[in-house]
């Protein structure tokens, strides 16, 4: 009678044991784990090369924005990028990040519900692919953010590049609390398994300021949810020095050999970059407690403007320091190290390093918001003493214009042969600290080269890792010996294209008898801003020098008269695309092109600047006038006043795609292309594959329907948002009333855009 209990028994056991087995005694492939992030987390703030993320639902509503199409800008966010690429649905899902190289330009598009921007350049780039992971790669399950700001290079070696694998370690923090008075300590233990890598490759150069705002922000809010707890912190070694910024523009101590800046920076090595992060990376993290803000009481400016952690004032207390027990990712300044101190006591190089920034003790003059750079003629045709009256100039404009973090910004560039940063925007934040500064300034010689210090002012003085703020003005002013040495034009040229206001500041200009010596006529002309006198200041001797300081700073500050910063009003291709069908009638006609003039005066109109085109069409197109025919402003009104009254049938679409063809083809890759088009009906053909066709072109399209224009067709000639660049009138007489919103959206669209 027990055989068959038995029997059940014995199969039971079977079946378990045959269950656990595991086949060809290998074991079950790990499941890959895949975070979550939110819709607004951008590429660049991740410190992973490779990795897996998961997009949430509804990201598209967000509008966070993409620069770029298929290889977009690290500033872009992830799960946009994802949806415009087609990778993933409004809907969210799993998608895959690959970092590369920067490229230029990003061209922005419209697809899938997002439309892209167009960015110029970035330092870092990614693609997004659907989210399956590849065969025998196990992604990071947990990410780690990147830092803002560099600091000393690493103590430890860096890893193999042609490492295939390495370890990803997970972390078990436990708090033990002894009896009194010993402390908390927290004990951290790690153990590693293995998983594939590659190779991160770390791209030098600083982070922009919307960068460096998003990390004071998230280090506010270390309790935030999302992810804020998905991106951890990096190395708790990094960051304990204050960071040491702009190399090679300290200046030497008397008798000591002189180290410059080199006029164009070398190739920098990999491995000692300087990163949006800066920071080394650590293998141990924990999120038990989330890092605080050592310094609260600064703004979002100073945080970018000095770094999170700026210096702080010298601590009195000489007594020994301890290290905190507790391993945590913050990173806090070791006190320890004191900037009178010997900086090769901590085997860190002086060599061509920049003293430290300091914590700001004056705003500045609040009215006279600019960023300025002064190009020093260090020239051996100007000798000592009067490099000397030059110094002093320096200095009497350095106090009068009263610098600040939210005044004027000040740096020094002396050139000869080559040029030479003496010191960059951030490095001084007040008059009284520049001073002493441009004293120490030694003399370098050489020609007077100063197209060439232009052409290194508008690569590279005017960067965000320099200081360069955006919304403040950019402004050169040339201080020069008798003539340059070299050729301005162009390099002047690409300079107003880039927004910078150059002033010419002659001492001691060429007279009749030697202008014959002067390698380029009218070099004053060709250099400045605008040929009307304001941005032109002759002296006629070295010691009526220093009288020219007050006129030439109210000058600088009137920033409404610095027309070359307008860049968003200087640096586009517009087509007016105008409805000349029957139902407009010979009236309404000369009302639209009146609209077309008041849009048109708003623009600095040149070859170098804005240039002007215009289609009419009805069911057929006609070029009114073409890109760059016409480079006066006067003479495009007067082109617009002839245009001569059509009639005929509506055919939009047509006209887009005549427009994309006889004017956009021909457009300078330098300018940003807008479309305007006028229409007072429903058109006889399809807008939407033309309009579809110009947005991925790259084209800015502003459409404007009149009485019984298609609201529906309206939105699909527009770039989106709708609501920016389609507008309804319901009448001719009231065009007029657009034109400060229609002004107002392009500047805003061309400033909105990221600076590298």
């Amino acid at each position: 009678m027990l055989r068959a209990p038995l029997a059940t028994i014995f199969f039971g056991l079977l079946l378990v044991f045959s269950s656990k087995a595991k086949p060809n005694g290998k074991d079950k492939k790990a499941k890959q784990v895949v975070p979550d992030i939110e819709c607004d987390a951008r590429a660049g703030k991740i410190s992973f090369p490779e990795f897996i993320v998961r997009c949430p639902s509804s990201c598209r509503e967000t509008k966070e924005k993409v620069y770029g199409t298929v290889v977009f800008a690290s500033i872009s966010s992830i799960c946009n990028a994802a949806i415009h690429n087609g990778v993933i649905t409004n809907a969210g899902g799993k998608v895959i990040v690959k970092k590369m190289a920067g490229q230029e330009p990003y061209k922005g598009t419209f697809a899938n519900g997002i439309r892209s921007l167009s960015l110029p350049k970035w330092r870092e780039s990614f693609t997004v692919s659907v989210g399956k992971p590849k065969k025998g790669v196990i992604y990071p399950a947990t990410l780690e953010s990147q830092k803002e700001h560099s600091t000393t290079s690493p103590t430890t070696p860096a890893p193999d590049p042609t490492t295939t694998t390495s370890e990803l370690t997970t972390t078990t923090t436990t708090t033990t609390t002894t009896p009194p008075p010993t402390t908390p300590t927290t004990t951290t233990t790690t153990t590693a398994r293995p998983r594939a890598a590659v190779h991160k490759v770390r791209d030098a150069g600083n982070s922009h300021p919307y960068l460096a705002a998003a990390s004071a922000r998230q280090t506010q809010n270390g309790q935030a949810k999302g992810l804020h707890q998905v991106v951890r912190s990096g190395s708790a070694f990094a960051g304990r020095f204050p960071p040491r910024i702009n190399p090679g523009a300290r200046r030497p101590e008397a008798g000591a050999n002189n180290r410059r800046q080199p006029s164009v920076p070398a190739t920098s090595d990999v491995s000692n970059s300087e990163p949006d992060t800066g920071y080394t990376w650590s293998n141990v993290d924990t999120v038990d407690s989330p890092a605080s803000d050592p310094r609260p009481e600064i703004s979002e400016y100073e945080r970018w403007y000095f770094g999170q952690y700026p210096p702080q004032p010298a601590d009195t207390d000489s007594g020994p320091k301890h290290l905190p027990e507790t391993l945590h990712t913050r990173v806090e300044p070791v006190e320890v190290w004191k900037p009178e101190g010997n900086p090769f006591d901590l085997d860190l190089s002086d060599r061509g390093k920049d003293p430290l920034p300091r914590v700001p003790d004056t705003q500045g003059n609040t009215n006279c918001k600019v960023d300025i750079a002064f190009l020093m003629d260090g020239s051996w045709s100007i000798g000592k003493r009067r490099f000397k009256i030059q110094k002093d100039f320096l200095s009497e404009v350095s106090q009068v214009i009263n610098v600040g973090i939210n005044g004027p910004m000040m740096g020094i560039i002396q050139y000869g042969d080559d040029p030479v940063t003496e010191f960059s925007l951030r490095q001084f934040s007040s008059s009284k600290d520049l001073k002493p500064a441009i004293d120490k300034i030694i003399q370098k010689g050489g020609l007077s080269n100063v197209g060439t210090a232009l052409f290194y002012v508008n690569k590279h003085f005017f960067s965000d890792a320099n200081g360069n703020r955006g919304g403040a003005p950019n402004v050169v002013v040339v201080l020069v010996d008798g003539w340059p040495t070299d050729k301005v034009e162009e390099a002047s040229r690409l300079a107003r294209e880039s927004g910078i206001n150059i002033f010419f500041v002659t001492i001691e200009g060429p007279d009749d008898s030697e202008k014959h010596n002067v390698v380029e006529a009218n070099f004053v002309d060709k250099a400045v801003c605008r040929t009307n006198g304001f941005f032109s200041l002759p002296v006629t001797s070295w010691f009526a020098l220093r009288k020219a300081a007050q006129p030439l700073v109210k000058r600088v500050c009137d920033t409404d008269r610095l027309v070359c910063s307008k860049t968003c009003l200087n640096a586009n291709d517009i087509a007016f695309v105008i409805d000349g069908s029957s139902s407009v009638g010979t009236g309404n006609f000369r009302t639209v092109l009146q609209f077309v003039a008041n849009v048109t005066r708003e623009f600095e109109i040149s070859d170098t600047d804005t240039r002007i085109g215009a289609v009419q069409y009805t069911y057929e197109q006609r070029l009114e006038f073409a890109f760059g025919q016409h480079n006066t402003k006067a003479d495009v009104l007067n082109a617009i006043r002839r245009i001569n009254y059509w009639s005929g049938g509506t055919s939009t679409g047509a006209a887009i795609t005549y427009a994309a063809e006889k004017l956009f083809s021909k457009s300078k890759p330098n300018k940003r292309k807008i479309m305007i088009v006028i229409t007072d009906g429903r058109s006889y053909d399809d807008v939407r594959a033309p309009a579809l066709a110009v947005h991925h072109s790259g084209v800015i399209a502003y459409s404007i329907g009149i009485a019984w224009a298609a609201q529906d067709e309206l939105e699909y000639i527009a770039t989106d948002p709708d609501k920016d660049h389609s507008f309804f009138v319901d009448e001719f007489d009231n065009l007029y009333k657009y034109v400060p919103k229609i002004i107002h959206n392009i500047c805003h669209e061309f400033n909105s855009q990221p600076r590298n």
